[in-house]
């Protein structure tokens, strides 16, 4: 092989590395991308659509190659390594981007003071039982007061003091504080200012406020047994009423006959539509209104002695 044969093949091989196009690819390094804005041959993509998809294909990977390959590197045992760029392409976002979450009461104590939050483990070490536990939850290092089967009872407490009861009370009452606390975090994430109007500051107490009811009525005693916390107003509702039991048999005898009644009469809608014919001609009421108010006989006399007694109506 001579000289020119050497170097026809370093240009056929340079050729095929370089990508001419009428107007220049736009590579973006930092997000690995490839823009072509070249307007597409028609005679081509008809002709043969596979062949031209990979073409174009070849050209953009060629490109970024290219790009990567000029970077600078450093040498590696797995090969050469090169740090990318920073992106130059502006993607477009299908959202806004989030908003910050904004700071609940002790998170602002704690900024001001200089408090580091230090983000508490889900699971303790357990020196009994000699293995990790949840600290919450079930089976949960927070109920082992309520769940151990000796426990320490005052010598000057009741009869009926159960130490595991009030555990748990004390524990119910800790999960409604901190219930009662995230909704006033969500109030005041919602833009209310401690310094708002009355009607705004009343408005937020009296979400807070159902709020706590409705998480209340959520256990399986409707929060009959729950203990109420300090300034907690009695959430009223509806009582429900329910007859005795036991009733005198003339009672329940006359409730009977005024049900028997209730279902024997006819419903007035029922009526109406009895006396609607095709949802225009209201029979009863024409009777009505043709008889002067006697009714469908009285009608019928009329028309069998050729006059309409009663008042005339035009």
């Amino acid at each position: 092989m001579d000289v020119s044969d050497i170097l026809a093949e370093r240009a056929e091989k340079q050729k095929s590395i370089a990508v001419e196009r009428e107007i220049p690819l736009e590579t973006d390094t930092g997000l690995l991308t490839v823009t072509d804005l070249n307007p597409i041959d028609l005679e081509s993509y008809n002709e043969d659509l596979e062949a031209f998809l990979q073409s174009n294909a070849r050209d953009g990977v060629q490109a970024l190659l290219n790009a990567l390959f000029a970077l600078p590197s450093t040498p590696s045992p797995d090969g050469p390594v090169a740090k990318l760029p920073p992106p130059i392409t502006q993607l477009p976002r299908a959202k806004p981007l989030p908003k910050p979450k904004p700071l609940t009461k002790w998170e602002k104590f704690a900024k001001e003071k200089g408090i580091s939050h230090r983000k508490r483990e889900k699971a303790v070490w357990d020196e009994e039982k000699q293995e990790w536990v949840n600290r919450w939850g079930w089976k949960g290092k927070n109920k082992e007061l309520e769940e151990q089967w000796l426990a320490e009872v005052p010598a000057n407490a009741d009869t009926d003091h159960d130490p595991s009861k009030i555990a748990r009370k004390e524990r119910k009452t800790r999960v409604a504080k901190n219930e009662r606390q995230m909704a006033q975090n969500v109030a005041r994430a919602q833009g209310e200012s401690a310094t708002s109007g009355p009607s705004t500051r009343e408005q937020r107490k009296n979400e807070i406020n159902r709020t706590l009811a409705t998480s209340r009525v959520s256990t399986a005693s409707m929060g009959r047994f729950d203990k109420v916390l300090e300034g907690e107003k009695k959430s009223k509702g509806l009582k429900r009423k329910f007859e005795p039991a036991e009733a005198p048999v003339e009672q329940e005898k006359a409730a009977n006959l005024a049900l028997i009644q209730r279902m024997e009469k006819e419903p007035r809608q029922k009526k109406a539509k009895k006396d609607t014919v095709d949802g225009v001609l209201n029979v009863r009421k024409a009777i009505r209104a043709t008889s002067g108010g006697r009714g469908s006989v009285a009608l019928g006399k009329s028309l069998k002695g050729g006059r309409t007694k009663g008042k005339s109506r035009r």
